[in-house]
């Protein structure tokens, strides 16, 4: 494995790494991560009601989701923002731009990666996006595809909280403290104002999860004091030499 931290983000739409894993980019980019986060598409048609209602035409709802985007990476330290631009509602992927997702985890090769959650009725863009994550990091790993590159080992893939947990069948089982990097998460959210209902939302998804992060670290017995946390699921098991 390289010396260089790395992570990458696959999010399905330009705001959710915000909502989702703004707090674990920003954390990770302080502890020296370089993290690349691809946008498969900017939420013009689904994710931009307000923008919408305003009257815009789809090609400033996508260059103001743009923008939004790129300034909230820069808040949070992304070191690279990816916009691959394929659409919404529904989001798809053909064989070469499975492929060109593909160069990019191996370009980046990823100590971790993030994504969705593997099911949800409501968004089917986020468990699609998710199966592609999985397809492309399987992919990424054979020695047959281009070979001569540089394959990929065998990242974690983390499932960042959907929107309506409890319809999700999402079963979080790691919890990140970001207390230290919430005002940038914060910072992040405020720029994306084509969902402004969302900010006062996911603030108190995070504090929910700060709560569980204090029980599940020791509780009442000594539990760790945290004002914000994100959760995530994992994918793989874990490979550990002690407990």
């Amino acid at each position: 494995m390289s010396d260089t931290k790395t992570a990458l983000i696959i999010s399905a739409h330009a705001a959710d790494f915000v909502w989702r894993c703004g707090g674990a980019i920003a954390l990770h980019a302080e502890l020296g991560y370089k993290v690349t986060v691809v946008c498969l598409s900017f939420g013009e048609r689904g994710e931009s009601a307000k923008l919408w209602k305003e009257g815009k035409a789809l090609d400033e709802v996508k260059a103001i989701r743009r923008a939004e985007a790129e300034a909230a990476a820069e808040v949070l330290g992304v070191h690279e923002l990816v916009s691959f631009d394929l659409g919404d509602y529904p989001l798809e992927l053909d064989r070469e731009q499975k492929y060109a997702l593909v160069d990019v985890i191996r370009r980046v090769q990823p100590r971790f990666m993030m994504s969705h959650s593997k099911w949800d009725p409501y968004n089917t863009d986020h468990m699609y996006t998710t199966q592609i994550a999985l397809e492309t990091r399987m992919i990424a790993q054979a020695w047959g595809h281009n070979p001569g590159e540089k394959v990929l080992g065998a990242p974690q893939l983390y499932l960042f909280e959907p929107h309506q947990t409890e319809q999700m069948g999402w079963k979080p089982d790691t919890f990140l403290d970001i207390t230290p990097v919430w005002d940038k998460k914060r910072a992040a959210m405020e720029h994306m104002n084509g969902q402004v209902h969302l900010w006062d939302f996911y603030t108190r998804v995070a504090q929910q999860r700060a709560n569980h992060f204090k029980r599940n670290s020791g509780g009442m017995s000594g539990g760790r004091d945290c004002k914000y946390a994100e959760g995530f699921q994992s994918i793989f098991p874990r490979t550990v030499d002690e407990l």
